[in-house]
């Protein structure tokens, strides 16, 4: 590596493998990317199911799956110090010199972060969803939020929205946080090698059907043209009885929850790429159904306007009306959209070796900041308590 510093980097989130998500993938890949740059990378998140202990991946990515079980969302039961036993012999076993937090949404993360600081550690958060301010469960989250980031010594956000959203939220100071985008692994998702025939216009909808990704707003829209959706979840109930009440069996594909390995081959079935998402911090489904040269009509969310170039994507309303809009400009635009220059152009704009790159630049500045003593951190929770 030179004169760059190795690191040894533990990551910690209670979203992971063999869980596929946003999150999940950004964790993979980039950490991945940090061990093709010479750095140490270990993961640690809960149990899932009979997979508890110790694991490795590709590329000898080490994995603690701690013998904690999911409660609500993945999420374990918080602890406060429940935690602190494993997490500490972890850090020493592994001889860690920094910790990665990923998720405002992580309990695990929470716990792993404030117990690294009480040690000595320096630590990095990554937020990747952005929150509301008014409901009750946003000022909750708001607020041990505000605890756990008092002491943050850098934190990464994945849009520009993200960050304004984290920065507000968390009190941090704006020059602690940095933004570096999520990316896409363009050699898994490539282009059909023939295009498809435009006589009959296929839309695929790869989606955890949920109300936060506009499962509710999918079912106003689907009636009016010929939909693949992909994903499971509660609203998908909502999905069926529409396909049901207009008879649309024969237009509306459900496929169910789709395995990674499988997607791409259900992106390169279709000819336009819907999300609609009610809020979204940046979408890496966006970037995956690009790099396989699919255009994309989404809504005007959180941070999806940052995502592509204006040409590569048609932006609407969370509305029904404007939805169907945007996918009839879609369409009139299809006959000019190339798929294999489209996917040359994700590879130049999105890149996760240039995101680790980013990333270790963060690690390095965390490394420089200053310790504070016990003191001085108590007054720094104390009085993000009380604002």
């Amino acid at each position: 590596m030179g004169e760059r510093k190795r690191h040894r980097i533990l990551m910690v989130s209670d979203f992971f493998y063999p869980n596929f998500g946003g999150v999940e993938n950004h964790i993979y890949y980039l950490s991945q990317c940090l061990l093709k740059l010479g750095h140490k990378v270990v993961v640690m998140t809960h149990a899932y199911n009979n997979r508890s202990g110790v694991r490795y991946m590709t590329g000898g990515l080490k994995v603690y799956y701690v013998p904690w079980k999911p409660f609500l969302m993945q999420n374990t039961f918080p602890t406060f110090y429940g935690t602190l036993p494993i997490v500490r012999t972890i850090l020493i076993r592994e001889k860690i010199s920094l910790v990665h937090g990923h998720q405002a949404f992580s309990t695990l993360c929470h716990e792993a972060l404030m117990h690294a600081r009480t040690m000595g550690y320096k630590v990095v958060f990554t937020d990747h969803s952005l929150y509301g301010f008014a409901d009750a469960g946003s000022i909750h989250m708001n607020k041990v939020l505000q605890f756990t980031l008092a002491e943050v010594s850098q934190a990464i956000c994945v849009s520009h929205t993200s960050k304004e959203n984290t920065v507000l939220r968390s009190g941090l100071p704006p020059e602690k946080v940095f933004v570096i985008p999520n990316a896409v692994d363009t050699a898994m998702f490539k282009p059909a090698p023939e295009r498809l025939s435009s006589h009959e216009i296929v839309i695929v909808v790869i989606s955890r059907l949920v109300y936060r990704k506009g499962a509710d707003l999918l079912v106003e829209v689907i009636p009016e043209v010929r939909f693949i959706v992909g994903g499971d979840g509660p609203k998908r109930v909502r999905l069926e009885e529409m396909r049901e009440k207009h008879s649309l069996q024969d237009r509306v594909e459900m496929l169910g929850a789709v395995q990674h390995s499988k997607v791409r081959s259900v992106l390169i079935s279709g000819h336009i790429f819907l999300n609609s998402s009610l809020t979204e911090a940046f979408c890496i489904a966006i970037l995956e159904a690009a790099s396989c040269g699919l255009l994309t009509v989404s809504t005007r969310v959180g941070g999806v306007p940052e995502v592509l170039p204006d040409d590569m994507v048609v932006l609407a309303k969370p509305d029904p009306s404007d939805m169907v809009q945007a996918i009839e400009k879609a369409i009139s635009i299809l006959p000019t959209i190339d798929p294999q220059e489209m996917h040359n152009r994700m590879k130049e704009l999105y890149n996760w070796h240039d995101v680790a790159k980013r990333t270790e630049i963060v690690y390095d500045r965390a490394l420089k900041c200053s310790n504070q003593n016990l003191l001085q951190r108590l007054s720094r929770c104390v009085f993000r308590i009380y604002i």
